[in-house]
Protein backbone atom coordinates (compact mmCIF):
# COMPACT_ATOMS: atom_id res chain seq x y z
CA UNK A 1 0.00 0.00 0.00
CA UNK A 2 1.32 3.47 -0.83
CA UNK A 3 2.70 5.58 1.97
CA UNK A 4 0.02 7.89 3.34
CA UNK A 5 1.16 11.47 2.98
CA UNK A 6 0.10 14.14 5.46
CA UNK A 7 -2.50 16.76 4.41
CA UNK A 8 0.37 19.06 3.42
CA UNK A 9 0.84 16.99 0.28
CA UNK A 10 -2.76 17.50 -0.81
CA UNK A 11 -2.45 21.25 -0.32
CA UNK A 12 0.67 21.29 -2.49
CA UNK A 13 -1.02 19.38 -5.28
CA UNK A 14 -4.13 21.58 -5.20
CA UNK A 15 -2.03 24.71 -5.19
CA UNK A 16 0.08 23.52 -8.10
CA UNK A 17 -2.99 23.00 -10.29
CA UNK A 18 -4.11 26.56 -9.65
CA UNK A 19 -0.61 27.90 -10.30
CA UNK A 20 -0.36 26.29 -13.71
CA UNK A 21 -3.64 27.84 -14.85
CA UNK A 22 -2.90 31.32 -13.53
CA UNK A 23 0.67 31.19 -14.82
CA UNK A 24 -0.38 30.45 -18.40
CA UNK A 25 -2.97 33.21 -18.32
CA UNK A 26 -0.43 35.71 -17.00
CA UNK A 27 2.10 34.70 -19.63
CA UNK A 28 -0.42 35.24 -22.41
CA UNK A 29 -1.30 38.65 -20.98
CA UNK A 30 2.33 39.73 -21.03
CA UNK A 31 3.09 38.38 -24.49
CA UNK A 32 -0.11 39.68 -26.08
CA UNK A 33 -0.29 43.17 -24.63
CA UNK A 34 3.23 44.14 -23.52
CA UNK A 35 1.60 46.48 -21.05
CA UNK A 36 4.04 45.83 -18.25
CA UNK A 37 7.15 47.98 -18.43
CA UNK A 38 10.09 48.23 -16.04
CA UNK A 39 9.67 50.92 -13.42
CA UNK A 40 13.11 52.54 -13.42
CA UNK A 41 12.41 55.41 -11.06
CA UNK A 42 9.66 57.45 -9.44
CA UNK A 43 9.24 61.17 -9.61
CA UNK A 44 9.92 61.43 -5.89
CA UNK A 45 11.23 59.09 -3.25
CA UNK A 46 9.22 58.42 -0.10
CA UNK A 47 10.39 60.48 2.82
CA UNK A 48 11.25 58.87 6.15
CA UNK A 49 8.72 60.91 8.11
CA UNK A 50 7.84 60.34 11.73
CA UNK A 51 6.19 56.96 12.41
CA UNK A 52 2.46 56.88 11.62
CA UNK A 53 -0.25 56.45 14.21
CA UNK A 54 -1.53 53.19 12.73
CA UNK A 55 -0.17 50.00 11.19
CA UNK A 56 -0.80 50.25 7.44
CA UNK A 57 -3.14 47.93 5.58
CA UNK A 58 -0.41 46.73 3.23
CA UNK A 59 2.82 44.79 3.77
CA UNK A 60 5.76 43.26 1.94
CA UNK A 61 7.21 39.80 1.44
CA UNK A 62 10.79 39.84 0.14
CA UNK A 63 12.76 37.06 -1.41
CA UNK A 64 16.39 37.20 -0.22
CA UNK A 65 18.86 35.86 -2.80
CA UNK A 66 18.79 38.18 -5.80
CA UNK A 67 16.65 40.77 -3.99
CA UNK A 68 18.42 41.70 -0.76
CA UNK A 69 21.70 39.84 -1.17
CA UNK A 70 23.54 38.10 -3.97
CA UNK A 71 25.36 35.08 -2.60
CA UNK A 72 26.87 36.49 0.61
CA UNK A 73 27.02 40.14 -0.43
CA UNK A 74 24.24 42.66 0.37
CA UNK A 75 22.80 44.35 -2.70
CA UNK A 76 22.93 48.14 -2.98
CA UNK A 77 19.92 49.93 -1.47
CA UNK A 78 18.61 46.84 0.35
CA UNK A 79 19.39 48.49 3.70
CA UNK A 80 17.70 51.69 2.51
CA UNK A 81 14.53 49.83 1.56
CA UNK A 82 14.16 47.87 4.80
CA UNK A 83 15.14 50.72 7.10
CA UNK A 84 12.49 52.93 5.48
CA UNK A 85 9.81 50.26 6.03
CA UNK A 86 10.77 49.87 9.66
CA UNK A 87 10.71 53.62 10.21
CA UNK A 88 7.16 53.70 8.86
CA UNK A 89 5.91 50.61 10.76
CA UNK A 90 5.21 48.94 7.41
CA UNK A 91 5.23 45.19 8.09
CA UNK A 92 7.43 42.88 6.06
CA UNK A 93 8.73 39.34 6.16
CA UNK A 94 11.57 37.60 4.38
CA UNK A 95 10.29 34.66 2.35
CA UNK A 96 13.02 32.57 0.78
CA UNK A 97 13.48 29.23 -0.93
CA UNK A 98 16.94 29.17 0.59
CA UNK A 99 17.83 27.25 3.70
CA UNK A 100 20.47 25.00 5.13
CA UNK A 101 20.77 26.78 8.49
CA UNK A 102 18.44 27.29 11.40
CA UNK A 103 16.24 30.37 11.20
CA UNK A 104 17.98 32.02 14.16
CA UNK A 105 21.38 31.69 12.48
CA UNK A 106 20.15 33.03 9.13
CA UNK A 107 18.41 35.99 10.78
CA UNK A 108 21.52 36.89 12.77
CA UNK A 109 23.66 36.75 9.63
CA UNK A 110 21.22 38.84 7.57
CA UNK A 111 20.79 41.41 10.32
CA UNK A 112 24.53 41.94 10.36
CA UNK A 113 24.90 42.10 6.57
CA UNK A 114 21.94 44.41 6.00
CA UNK A 115 22.45 46.38 9.23
CA UNK A 116 18.77 45.98 10.02
CA UNK A 117 17.28 44.48 13.23
CA UNK A 118 15.42 41.30 12.30
CA UNK A 119 13.98 38.36 14.23
CA UNK A 120 12.79 34.85 13.40
CA UNK A 121 9.11 35.87 13.46
CA UNK A 122 9.81 37.84 10.25
CA UNK A 123 11.62 35.00 8.48
CA UNK A 124 10.35 31.99 6.52
CA UNK A 125 12.75 29.74 4.64
CA UNK A 126 12.08 26.72 2.47
CA UNK A 127 12.25 24.03 5.15
CA UNK A 128 10.57 26.00 7.97
CA UNK A 129 7.23 24.13 7.45
CA UNK A 130 9.02 20.80 8.08
CA UNK A 131 9.02 21.75 11.75
CA UNK A 132 5.25 21.11 11.83
CA UNK A 133 5.48 17.44 10.73
CA UNK A 134 5.23 16.03 14.23
CA UNK A 135 4.38 12.49 13.07
CA UNK A 136 8.04 11.87 12.19
CA UNK A 137 9.74 13.48 15.17
CA UNK A 138 10.16 10.21 17.09
CA UNK A 139 11.07 8.20 14.01
CA UNK A 140 14.22 7.81 11.91
CA UNK A 141 14.49 10.32 9.09
CA UNK A 142 17.04 10.86 6.33
CA UNK A 143 18.09 14.51 5.90
CA UNK A 144 19.75 15.46 2.61
CA UNK A 145 21.64 18.59 1.53
CA UNK A 146 23.42 21.56 3.01
CA UNK A 147 26.96 22.30 4.14
CA UNK A 148 28.58 19.70 6.40
CA UNK A 149 25.93 18.49 8.89
CA UNK A 150 24.18 21.85 9.34
CA UNK A 151 20.82 20.48 8.17
CA UNK A 152 21.00 17.65 10.71
CA UNK A 153 21.27 20.28 13.45
CA UNK A 154 18.35 22.23 11.96
CA UNK A 155 16.18 19.11 11.98
CA UNK A 156 17.15 18.38 15.57
CA UNK A 157 16.24 21.92 16.61
CA UNK A 158 12.86 21.33 14.92
CA UNK A 159 12.39 18.37 17.28
CA UNK A 160 13.39 15.35 15.15
CA UNK A 161 15.15 12.90 17.44
CA UNK A 162 16.87 10.39 15.09
CA UNK A 163 18.43 12.04 12.06
CA UNK A 164 20.55 10.10 9.56
CA UNK A 165 22.47 11.65 6.64
CA UNK A 166 23.80 10.03 3.46
CA UNK A 167 27.38 10.58 4.62
CA UNK A 168 26.65 8.71 7.88
CA UNK A 169 25.71 5.75 5.70
CA UNK A 170 28.76 6.18 3.45
CA UNK A 171 31.12 6.37 6.43
CA UNK A 172 29.69 3.12 7.84
CA UNK A 173 29.46 1.33 4.47
CA UNK A 174 31.92 2.90 1.99
CA UNK A 175 31.05 0.34 -0.68
CA UNK A 176 27.52 1.71 -0.93
CA UNK A 177 28.80 4.48 -3.25
CA UNK A 178 32.37 3.87 -4.44
CA UNK A 179 32.66 7.20 -6.26
CA UNK A 180 32.81 9.34 -3.11
CA UNK A 181 35.69 7.53 -1.43
CA UNK A 182 37.91 10.59 -1.86
CA UNK A 183 35.41 12.61 0.21
CA UNK A 184 35.50 10.31 3.24
CA UNK A 185 38.21 12.39 4.99
CA UNK A 186 35.88 15.38 4.66
CA UNK A 187 32.76 13.50 5.84
CA UNK A 188 34.17 11.52 8.77
CA UNK A 189 34.64 14.39 11.27
CA UNK A 190 30.88 15.07 11.33
CA UNK A 191 29.50 11.63 10.38
CA UNK A 192 27.73 9.83 13.22
CA UNK A 193 27.28 6.12 13.96
CA UNK A 194 24.09 4.74 12.46
CA UNK A 195 21.23 3.98 14.88
CA UNK A 196 21.11 0.44 13.44
CA UNK A 197 23.22 -1.62 11.01
CA UNK A 198 22.30 -2.28 7.40
CA UNK A 199 21.50 -5.98 7.62
CA UNK A 200 18.89 -7.22 5.11
CA UNK A 201 19.18 -10.73 6.59
CA UNK A 202 17.60 -9.37 9.78
CA UNK A 203 14.99 -6.83 8.68
CA UNK A 204 13.58 -6.39 12.18
CA UNK A 205 16.88 -4.93 13.43
CA UNK A 206 18.17 -3.32 10.23
CA UNK A 207 18.30 0.42 9.58
CA UNK A 208 14.82 1.64 8.62
CA UNK A 209 14.14 5.12 7.22
CA UNK A 210 10.66 6.50 7.93
CA UNK A 211 10.83 9.74 5.88
CA UNK A 212 13.24 11.44 3.48
CA UNK A 213 13.69 15.21 3.66
CA UNK A 214 15.75 17.24 1.19
CA UNK A 215 16.39 20.30 3.33
CA UNK A 216 18.80 22.13 1.06
CA UNK A 217 20.77 21.83 -2.19
CA UNK A 218 22.61 18.52 -2.47
CA UNK A 219 26.42 18.78 -2.25
CA UNK A 220 27.02 15.23 -3.49
CA UNK A 221 24.43 14.43 -6.14
CA UNK A 222 25.75 10.94 -6.83
CA UNK A 223 25.78 9.78 -3.21
CA UNK A 224 22.42 11.36 -2.39
CA UNK A 225 20.76 9.95 -5.51
CA UNK A 226 22.07 6.46 -4.75
CA UNK A 227 20.87 6.48 -1.14
CA UNK A 228 17.42 7.89 -1.97
CA UNK A 229 17.02 5.42 -4.84
CA UNK A 230 17.92 2.49 -2.54
CA UNK A 231 15.34 3.58 0.04
CA UNK A 232 12.55 4.14 -2.50
CA UNK A 233 13.09 0.66 -3.97
CA UNK A 234 13.32 -1.00 -0.54
CA UNK A 235 10.71 -2.88 1.40
CA UNK A 236 9.24 -0.59 4.05
CA UNK A 237 12.26 1.71 4.01
CA UNK A 238 14.63 -0.99 5.30
CA UNK A 239 18.06 -0.30 3.88
CA UNK A 240 19.59 -3.09 1.81
CA UNK A 241 16.26 -4.67 0.83
CA UNK A 242 14.30 -4.68 -2.42
CA UNK A 243 10.51 -4.70 -2.51
CA UNK A 244 9.04 -7.68 -4.34
CA UNK A 245 6.29 -5.37 -5.61
CA UNK A 246 8.66 -3.27 -7.74
CA UNK A 247 7.71 -3.47 -11.42
CA UNK A 248 4.57 -5.57 -10.85
CA UNK A 249 1.68 -4.34 -13.01
CA UNK A 250 -0.89 -5.82 -10.60
CA UNK A 251 -0.24 -2.90 -8.23
CA UNK A 252 -0.76 0.86 -8.64
CA UNK A 253 2.29 2.68 -10.01
CA UNK A 254 3.51 -0.79 -11.17
CA UNK A 255 4.32 -1.58 -7.56
CA UNK A 256 6.83 1.23 -7.05
CA UNK A 257 6.48 3.05 -3.71
CA UNK A 258 3.62 0.71 -2.83
CA UNK A 259 5.33 -1.34 -0.11
CA UNK A 260 5.61 0.96 2.88
CA UNK A 261 8.46 3.05 1.51
CA UNK A 262 8.90 6.41 3.26
CA UNK A 263 7.52 9.65 1.81
CA UNK A 264 9.96 11.92 -0.01
CA UNK A 265 9.89 15.68 0.70
CA UNK A 266 11.65 18.46 -1.19
CA UNK A 267 11.82 21.91 0.40
CA UNK A 268 12.69 24.02 -2.65
CA UNK A 269 11.54 23.67 -6.27
CA UNK A 270 13.92 26.28 -7.76
CA UNK A 271 15.78 25.02 -10.81
CA UNK A 272 18.04 28.10 -10.80
CA UNK A 273 19.23 30.68 -8.29
CA UNK A 274 21.34 33.84 -8.36
CA UNK A 275 24.83 33.30 -6.95
CA UNK A 276 28.06 35.30 -7.27
CA UNK A 277 28.69 33.95 -10.75
CA UNK A 278 27.19 36.18 -13.43
CA UNK A 279 24.87 33.43 -14.74
CA UNK A 280 22.25 31.59 -12.60
CA UNK A 281 23.34 28.32 -10.95
CA UNK A 282 21.45 25.03 -10.59
CA UNK A 283 19.51 24.72 -7.35
CA UNK A 284 17.61 22.01 -5.48
CA UNK A 285 15.19 21.79 -8.39
CA UNK A 286 18.09 20.69 -10.58
CA UNK A 287 18.88 17.86 -8.18
CA UNK A 288 15.22 16.82 -8.12
CA UNK A 289 15.06 16.75 -11.93
CA UNK A 290 18.22 14.63 -12.04
CA UNK A 291 16.78 12.20 -9.47
CA UNK A 292 13.55 11.96 -11.45
CA UNK A 293 15.56 11.22 -14.59
CA UNK A 294 17.30 8.33 -12.83
CA UNK A 295 13.94 7.13 -11.48
CA UNK A 296 12.43 7.16 -14.97
CA UNK A 297 15.38 5.22 -16.40
CA UNK A 298 15.05 2.58 -13.65
CA UNK A 299 11.27 2.21 -13.68
CA UNK A 300 10.29 3.04 -17.25
CA UNK A 301 8.63 6.23 -16.06
CA UNK A 302 5.69 7.60 -18.00
CA UNK A 303 5.84 4.97 -20.73
CA UNK A 304 5.15 2.37 -18.03
CA UNK A 305 2.71 4.55 -16.10
CA UNK A 306 5.16 5.10 -13.24
CA UNK A 307 5.71 8.37 -11.42
CA UNK A 308 7.93 9.42 -8.55
CA UNK A 309 5.62 10.10 -5.62
CA UNK A 310 6.90 13.12 -3.72
CA UNK A 311 5.91 16.30 -1.91
CA UNK A 312 7.44 19.61 -3.00
CA UNK A 313 7.02 22.73 -0.88
CA UNK A 314 8.57 26.21 -1.01
CA UNK A 315 7.63 28.97 -3.43
CA UNK A 316 5.48 28.89 -5.58
CA UNK A 317 3.45 26.29 -3.68
CA UNK A 318 0.40 27.38 -1.71
CA UNK A 319 1.30 26.05 1.78
CA UNK A 320 4.39 28.25 1.86
CA UNK A 321 2.33 31.37 1.08
CA UNK A 322 -0.31 30.41 3.66
CA UNK A 323 2.43 30.00 6.26
CA UNK A 324 3.96 33.35 5.26
CA UNK A 325 0.64 35.19 5.41
CA UNK A 326 0.02 33.93 8.94
CA UNK A 327 3.46 35.19 9.91
CA UNK A 328 2.62 38.61 8.46
CA UNK A 329 -0.64 38.75 10.38
CA UNK A 330 1.17 37.94 13.63
CA UNK A 331 3.88 40.49 12.83
CA UNK A 332 1.25 43.23 12.34
CA UNK A 333 -0.26 42.35 15.72
CA UNK A 334 3.17 42.56 17.33
CA UNK A 335 3.72 46.02 15.81
CA UNK A 336 0.37 47.16 17.17
CA UNK A 337 1.17 45.82 20.64
CA UNK A 338 4.50 47.64 20.64
CA UNK A 339 3.50 50.97 19.08
CA UNK A 340 -0.26 51.22 19.63
CA UNK A 341 -2.72 52.68 17.14
CA UNK A 342 -5.29 50.89 15.03
CA UNK A 343 -5.09 47.61 13.12
CA UNK A 344 -7.26 47.32 10.03
CA UNK A 345 -7.58 44.44 7.59
CA UNK A 346 -4.43 43.48 5.65
CA UNK A 347 -5.54 44.41 2.14
CA UNK A 348 -2.37 43.94 0.06
CA UNK A 349 0.98 42.16 0.21
CA UNK A 350 3.69 43.12 -2.28
CA UNK A 351 5.65 39.97 -3.14
CA UNK A 352 9.06 41.22 -4.29
CA UNK A 353 11.25 38.63 -5.99
CA UNK A 354 13.77 37.97 -8.73
CA UNK A 355 12.57 34.56 -9.96
CA UNK A 356 9.50 34.42 -12.23
CA UNK A 357 9.13 30.66 -11.68
CA UNK A 358 8.84 30.91 -7.90
CA UNK A 359 8.28 34.43 -6.54
CA UNK A 360 6.09 35.73 -9.36
CA UNK A 361 4.20 32.51 -10.11
CA UNK A 362 3.52 32.05 -6.41
CA UNK A 363 2.37 35.62 -5.87
CA UNK A 364 0.10 35.51 -8.92
CA UNK A 365 -1.40 32.14 -8.00
CA UNK A 366 -1.99 32.49 -4.29
CA UNK A 367 -5.62 32.97 -3.29
CA UNK A 368 -5.61 34.29 0.24
CA UNK A 369 -8.22 32.87 2.63
CA UNK A 370 -8.22 36.38 4.19
CA UNK A 371 -9.05 38.03 0.82
CA UNK A 372 -5.66 39.75 0.78
CA UNK A 373 -4.43 40.80 -2.66
CA UNK A 374 -0.89 39.55 -3.35
CA UNK A 375 0.86 41.85 -5.83
CA UNK A 376 3.90 40.40 -7.62
CA UNK A 377 6.87 42.73 -8.23
CA UNK A 378 9.87 41.50 -10.23
CA UNK A 379 13.36 42.95 -9.70
CA UNK A 380 16.25 42.79 -12.16
CA UNK A 381 19.04 42.05 -9.67
CA UNK A 382 18.85 38.24 -9.68
CA UNK A 383 17.60 35.41 -11.89
CA UNK A 384 15.44 37.58 -14.14
CA UNK A 385 17.38 39.19 -17.00
CA UNK A 386 16.17 42.71 -17.76
CA UNK A 387 14.69 43.04 -21.25
CA UNK A 388 13.55 39.41 -21.53
CA UNK A 389 9.95 38.20 -21.27
CA UNK A 390 9.45 36.44 -17.92
CA UNK A 391 7.62 33.11 -17.98
CA UNK A 392 5.01 34.52 -15.57
CA UNK A 393 3.93 38.15 -15.79
CA UNK A 394 4.37 40.29 -12.65
CA UNK A 395 2.21 43.29 -11.85
CA UNK A 396 5.35 45.43 -12.13
CA UNK A 397 8.98 45.09 -13.17
CA UNK A 398 11.48 47.35 -11.36
CA UNK A 399 15.22 47.77 -11.14
CA UNK A 400 15.89 46.79 -7.53
CA UNK A 401 14.31 46.40 -4.11
CA UNK A 402 14.32 50.13 -3.33
CA UNK A 403 12.49 50.77 -6.61
CA UNK A 404 9.97 48.12 -5.56
CA UNK A 405 9.34 49.81 -2.21
CA UNK A 406 9.04 53.27 -3.78
CA UNK A 407 6.57 52.02 -6.37
CA UNK A 408 4.43 50.19 -3.81
CA UNK A 409 4.22 53.05 -1.28
CA UNK A 410 3.32 55.40 -4.14
CA UNK A 411 0.50 53.02 -5.10
CA UNK A 412 -0.67 53.11 -1.49
CA UNK A 413 -0.29 56.92 -1.25
CA UNK A 414 1.70 56.38 1.92
CA UNK A 415 4.16 58.80 3.49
Amino acid sequence: MAAQLPPLANLVRAGSQCQRVVGRRSHRLLCNTHRIQPCRFLQSAPQAASPPSTVPEFAFAFDIDGVLVRSSDPLPRAHQALSYLQSQLIPFILLTNGGGKHESERVSDLSQKLQIPLNTSMFVQSHTPFASLDEYKNKTILVVGGDADNCRHVAEKYGFTTVVTPFDILAAYPAIWPFSQHLLPYYRPFARPLPAPIDPSSPSTSLKIDAIFVYNDSRDWGLDTQIIKDILLSKSGIMGTLSPKNGKSAFPNRGYQQDGQPPLYFSNPDLLWAAKYHLPRLGQGGFREALEGVWEALTGGQRNGVKLEKVVIGKPHRPTYEFAEKRLIEHRKALLAKHGGRLGHLKRVYMVGDNPESDILGGNSYKSPYKTDWVSVLVSTGVYVEGTVPAHAPRMVVGDVWDAVRWAVAQEKWG
